[in-house]
């Protein structure tokens, strides 16, 4: 498939695939573990609960992925990213950007805000920024600010879900954009990821499948929830951060609240994400509506092979349709 990714990127790859960043869910072990697996892993800089977690998680994700290159220099492994959010609201944006400019991830990925004074740090050390939009008009102000990709967050997404199905998404900002683009939303398979290029994408990106990772930091409960649940068990509301996204239903009912009682929250604040008594994400649990297709707790490594086999037999379908 053709890709407008780096030669230095898609070598490395084994999917065209990024874990996407989950807030309080993405952990280094399921970075490092990703990277190892030949998908793009990354994290929200907020999973870190301070500035010293971040710039130790960072140092461990650098230093672990050049000692598996280093044992083994034909080993595909792919670059890993962090999540910043640009949003007024997050008080550690000044102090985890100066980190990142310390520690130089190959990809950065910002979200709700204006990236351009990332891409201006982020390019100086040559690294790539991708910024995650959810609407057309937000897509069209990123890519104006010259950052690399455009993470398109359709329909159907968890942690933050925008309200456009991603066939007319895809192909309303290739009326406008031709650099690297992202895919996310109800992603869970091969077959998926093979749908993503077919509609012009350069990646896939896929959260809710690796909320039931081994690596992951969502707790038992959480996994367990999610591995029972389906479509029909998720509401789509901005009542608990101002920024709509799919929760599923029984987490909030278990946290005490009604469901017939949320009310919109009206505009986004994500000040309080990390901390301690936060509800959003820690006892209250996102996930996306391709949530059906997630059925065990498994590791990184085993999703990926199951990514990957999917994948290459819906590949060899399609060949051998075209030769029929």
């Amino acid at each position: 498939m053709k890709t407008k990714l780096p030669e230095s990127i898609a070598q490395n790859l084994t999917l065209p695939v990024i874990s996407a960043p989950m807030f309080l869910v993405s952990s280094p072990a399921l970075v490092i573990e990703s990277c190892k697996a030949g998908i793009i892993g990354s994290f929200p800089t907020l999973n870190a609960r301070t500035e010293v977690d971040f710039e130790q998680w960072m140092d461990q994700i650098t230093t672990e992925l050049a000692e598996a290159k280093e044992a083994d220099p034909s080993r595909k492994i792919a670059p890993w990213a962090v999540n910043l959010i640009v949003h007024r609201t997050n008080k550690r944006y000044e102090t985890d950007l100066e980190l990142i400019q310390k520690y130089e991830p190959p990809i950065v990925i910002t979200s709700l805000g204006n990236p351009s004074a990332v891409v201006e740090i982020v390019h100086q050390y040559g690294g790539l920024v991708f910024s995650d939009v959810a609407t057309i008009p937000h897509a069209k102000k990123a890519a104006s600010t010259g950052v690399d990709g455009l993470i398109l967050v359709a329909s159907g997404a968890g942690g933050h879900a925008g309200p456009i199905n991603s066939f007319a998404f895809a192909g309303a900002v290739r009326e406008f954009w031709d650099g690297i683009t992202i895919l996310a939303g109800c992603i869970s398979s091969g077959r998926d990821v093979l749908a993503t290029q077919a509609l012009g994408m350069d990646m896939a990106y896929i959260g809710t499948k690796f909320i039931s990772a081994k690596e992951s930091m969502a707790s038992d409960d959480y996994k367990n929830m999610l591995v029972q649940s389906t479509v029909e068990d998720l509401i789509n509301t901005d009542a608990f951060t101002g920024v709509h996204a799919n929760y599923l239903k029984e987490s909030i009912t278990k946290s005490g609240i009604n469901i017939d009682d949320l009310k919109s929250k009206g505009s986004a604040d994500l000040s309080k994400l990390n901390q301690s008594d936060s509800k959003a994400w820690k006892d209250i649990w996102s996930a996306g509506q391709g949530v059906d297709q997630v059925h065990e707790v498994e590791s990184v490594e085993e999703i990926v092979d199951g990514l990957e086999r999917e994948y290459s037999e819906a590949l060899q379908g399609f060949v051998a349709v075209g030769n029929s």
